[in-house]
């Protein structure tokens, strides 16, 4: 048996994680595993080559992905998919596991769809936006890098009387705020599920002033509002500092979480016997309750998203 793995879309820590567990866990069972470069973009050109136990040494604390990532418009393409599903039959894949988020997903639906490839995702984003799982490879990583930040930017504005706003990724799904605003004490968080209420958070910095505290850190998803507009808003209406901070890129790299390296070992592994024991189409594997679980894409896929109003609830009672 052969089957191929790649990485597509964002990087995310875990990643590299989970590329080892595929590897060494197909090995075990004499599965032979083909690492594709570059994502859908490297399945086209053909850039596959065999990798072994030792090819996968050394990577399992590191950041970003070995095989390295991209994005590809041609494989949204009809003939991009036929290119690819050719490409997969010269090489005799059995079957394919694609690492990726949403986009990466529904490319591997619609090349299972369209030309019959086998395939299983693995979810890897640090947005944690794929509703059928509790938690996706690189998110338990990203917040901890993001309570770092606000950890040290505490720091500093507490000694200049200042707020900062700290905005992080999430233009959908403001589990990266939520979660890094209530593990690093933040006065306020803002999510896109949630309206921005000003004249409510205005009230909040103020009662914290009457209080005696001058300083705050808001963390802002960037999906909630623009960056620009709730300094600028805020402002005018509290008459207090301002300060504000986009961490930007430095949310994806860094070693992944010990949490995040069991996930994605476990991911690795359930994915590789979903392939070993005969699966059709394509499937997605998960975690829910800490079992890890498989779905069928489509259905996953259609999992509507929810907040979690009681965490969003909770966060906001022990900021004040």
């Amino acid at each position: 048996m052969k089957i191929a793995v790649l990485t597509s879309g964002g990087d995310a820590p875990g990643m590299n994680a989970a590329i080892r567990a595929v590897v060494r866990y197909a090995d075990y069972y004499d599965i032979e595993v083909y690492g594709v470069e570059r994502g859908y973009a490297g399945l086209i050109a053909g850039n596959l080559s065999i990798m072994s136990r030792r090819s996968v040494s050394d990577i399992i604390q590191r950041g970003g992905t070995k095989l390295r990532t991209a994005r590809s418009a041609e494989f949204e393409t009809y003939e991009g998919q036929k290119q690819a599903a050719k490409v997969l039959s010269f090489y005799g894949i059995d079957g394919l596991v694609v690492i990726g988020g949403d986009g990466s997903f529904r490319g591997l639906q619609a090349i299972s769809k369209n030309f019959g490839v086998k395939g299983v995702g693995i979810p890897g984003t640090i947005d944690n936006d794929l509703s059928y799982t509790d938690y996706t490879l690189g998110f338990d990583t990203a917040v901890n890098t993001c309570v770092s930040a606000i950890n040290n930017l505490r720091d500093t504005m507490s000694s200049h009387d200042r707020v900062v706003v700290v905005q992080v990724m999430g233009r959908r799904c403001g589990d990266l705020a939520l979660y890094s605003a209530l593990s690093g004490g933040a006065e306020v968080v803002m999510v896109p599920e949630h309206k921005t209420d000003y004249d409510k958070i205005s009230r909040k910095l103020l009662k914290n002033v009457e209080k005696g505290k001058q300083s705050g850190i808001i963390v802002l998803a960037e999906g909630a509002s623009p960056l620009d507009e709730v300094v600028s808003e805020l402002k005018a209406r509290t008459g207090l500092s301002f300060r504000s901070i986009v961490l930007g890129h430095l949310q994806r790299g860094g070693a992944p979480s010990m949490a995040d390296r069991v996930l994605a070992t476990r991911m690795g592994a359930k994915a590789v016997d979903l392939l070993r024991d005969g699966m059709v189409g394509a499937r997605v594997v998960g975690i829910k309750d800490n079992a890890i679980i498989d779905m069928d894409i489509e259905d996953a896929l259609n999992v509507p998203r929810h907040t979690n109003e009681a965490l969003y609830e909770l966060a906001n009672i022990v900021s004040r």
